[in-house]
């Protein structure tokens, strides 16, 4: 991999941590138990997208 495509795939593992990090904490804090879920399940995604792009490296 080129250093440019090194930093892209660092920039997509920073925004799908900061992401799952989010909905990870909004999801603690919301008490409408649907969008508790849906928060969850959006964090649960970044994850799982995270360790894609890790995967990668």
């Amino acid at each position: 991999m080129t250093t440019k495509e090194l930093m892209y795939l660092d920039d997509a593992l920073s925004h799908a941590q900061f992401l799952a990090t989010q909905f990870q904490d909004a999801a603690s804090r919301l008490q409408d138990s649907t969008l508790r879920t849906q928060a969850q399940h959006l964090a649960e995604r970044h994850r799982r997208m995270y360790q894609s792009f890790y995967n990668l490296v």
